[in-house]
């Protein structure tokens, strides 16, 4: 599957991510699992126990998006060049897939392993960046790297995504089975919540609120009045996380019984969702064309729909036909 964490900046949307994930790599049996930074911030890596050099020595998505790009392309007909790829173009016949897990030249070259979890960063603002360049052009290649991964059972790929509704000015948002809104028991958390959810709705977005540092009856009574039946568990101020805030990284074993019961709360439900190959593919060629339309075209100087195959559709038959 693959799984957002979004939500208002400092809701604690990494930290929540970093301990699913943690879960999901301490599960018997484990299953395969890839960890992917798509936030401004780049705080995964550190969160899940990397030290500053070892977060700095992780190749950066967005850096190397031209070899990300002639990689996927393989040999789909419909794409003349990588460089007429665009962060949205959908696969086709030719093109290739990627697994979350499997032994493919991007991941040796690009992901890097921290406490055993694979972790993929889209990479922060540069200085030459500033001023000139926008941010969408980094999480571009997670975008197209999710446009092309197949992902099988027990397989999650997991995207600590940017704060806020900001993953709405692509179609980037579409690219989740299921996407966990962590939100506070505060106005301006549940703002977010509602901004999002908004956006989401017309796109069959299936967004599961995690209320995060609740902390008595009344933040739960709070988050359980302002989002109802999309409230999934939450979690309530942890000795552990705070821990981890201090440079102290703990087993996940050591986190608290009932904030550990949250993350198997997520887990069911993320296990209990069918996959939707048609919807996926349908919503990414939508965004293409959108973007085509609005930018991609003048730019390339000709028509980037072309690069739709129609007869297409994504899944793991499509790995081997």
């Amino acid at each position: 599957m693959k799984i957002a964490f979004v939500g208002k900046g400092g809701s604690g949307k990494t930290t929540l991510a970093s301990l699913f994930l943690r879960h999901l790599a301490a599960e018997r049996p484990a299953p395969a699992v890839l960890a992917l930074d798509a936030d401004i911030n780049q705080h995964l890596a550190a969160a899940l126990g990397a030290t500053d050099e070892q977060a700095r020595a992780i190749p950066t998505l967005g850096e190397h998006l031209p070899q990300i790009k002639d990689y996927l392309r393989g040999d789909n007909p419909r794409i003349l060049s990588a460089e007429d790829m665009v962060k949205t173009t959908p696969p086709g016949r030719g093109s290739r897939l990627v697994r979350v897990d499997e032994d493919s030249p991007l991941y040796r070259d690009y992901v890097r392993e921290v406490e055993g979890i694979r972790v993929g960063v889209a990479g922060p603002f540069a200085a030459a960046d500033l001023g000139v360049a926008c941010y969408h052009s980094k999480v571009g290649a997670v975008e197209l790297l999710l446009n092309h991964m197949i992902d099988g059972a027990d397989e999650y790929a997991v995207v600590d995504m940017t704060a806020g509704a900001d993953s709405f000015a692509s179609g980037l948002f579409t690219r989740f089975d299921v996407t966990f809104l962590v939100c506070e028991p505060t106005v301006r958390s549940v703002g977010v919540y509602r901004q999002y959810l908004d956006y989401a709705r017309d796109f069959g977005v299936k967004v599961a609120v995690v209320g995060n540092k609740v902390s008595d009856a009344d933040d739960l009574a709070f988050l359980r009045e302002q989002v109802g039946a999309d409230l999934l568990t939450w979690v309530g101020r942890s000795a552990h996380v705070r821990a981890a805030e201090r440079g102290e990284v703990r087993p996940i074993d050591a986190l608290e019984p009932e904030n550990r019961d949250a993350l198997r709360a997520m887990r069911e439900l993320v296990d209990g969702v069918e996959k939707d190959w048609p919807t996926y593919q349908r919503q990414a060629v939508e965004f293409h064309v959108r973007n085509t339309r609005a930018w991609g075209d003048s730019r390339s100087g000709r028509d980037l729909a072309d690069q739709v195959d129609p007869e297409f559709v994504p899944g793991p038959v499509a790995l081997f036909a």
